[in-house]
């Protein structure tokens, strides 16, 4: 039996993903049916937003952010890694935490000098980080929101480019767009006030969360039906 635990890694998360839904997407699943998935439960995650539905956010953006750690797997990205890259306890752009982009209205990109002692442990540890590099109380849930639907546009984007050039520089933007979606999917759960990492150990507390087997013997017409 495969499980989340309330302290699971972002990698231990991945490697889970992979455990129990790697042989059912190799069967079912290319690369762009993957970015779809996310899409699809992204933007029902959002409409929940719009229609107040706190429970319709935090399940559907759970759901999403396993689709993402799907195609992470396809791609044979270590997100983990990634996202400590990007954003090693400051904001990506300004160097700071928490952010002054807009206090100072920082135009270029700063240089960011990691420092690695204070590299998160957990999943729950990066949702923490995330929420000192970019405190909730200074955005509405609503921007949250629209930031991540654009920084999906853009993950969308960086893959879609690959695929069709198949270039490094271009394998090396979905990196780096791939670490921005998960910050904002941590800025809208900390919106929210839901720890991720909580709540995944709930959602997948034995193997899949639908048919509770490893590996997934869910079928493709209930995977694409899916309602959530």
């Amino acid at each position: 039996m495969a499980s989340i635990k309330q302290n699971t890694s972002i990698q231990e998360y991945q490697n889970f993903v992979q455990q129990v839904y790697g042989i059912s997407n190799d069967r079912y699943f290319d690369t762009g049916d993957m970015l779809t998935n996310i899409q699809r439960f992204t933007m029902r995650g959002i409409k929940g937003i719009r229609k107040g539905n706190k429970a319709k956010v935090k399940l559907n953006l759970l759901i999403a952010q396993s689709w993402f750690m799907s195609l992470m797997n396809r791609l044979h990205i270590d997100i983990q890694e990634n996202i400590w890259k990007r954003f090693p306890y400051l904001c990506s752009y300004c160097a700071h935490c928490p952010c002054v982009c807009k206090i100072e209205k920082v135009k270029t990109r700063k240089k960011i000098v990691p420092n690695n002692k204070k590299q998160p442990k957990t999943f729950a540890d990066f949702q923490e980080m995330f929420k000192a590099i970019y405190p909730s109380s200074t955005r509405t849930l609503e921007h949250a929101g629209i930031h991540l639907a654009e920084e999906l546009g853009e993950l969308s984007e960086a893959v879609l480019k690959y695929q069709g050039v198949r270039d490094k520089d271009d394998f090396n933007k979905i990196m780096f767009e791939a670490a921005d979606f998960f910050s904002c999917l941590m800025g809208v759960f900390n919106s929210i006030d839901v720890s991720a990492a909580k709540e995944l150990s709930k959602l997948f507390v034995q193997n899949c969360h639908a048919c509770k087997k490893i590996p997934c013997e869910c079928s493709f017409t209930f995977i694409t039906n899916f309602e959530s």
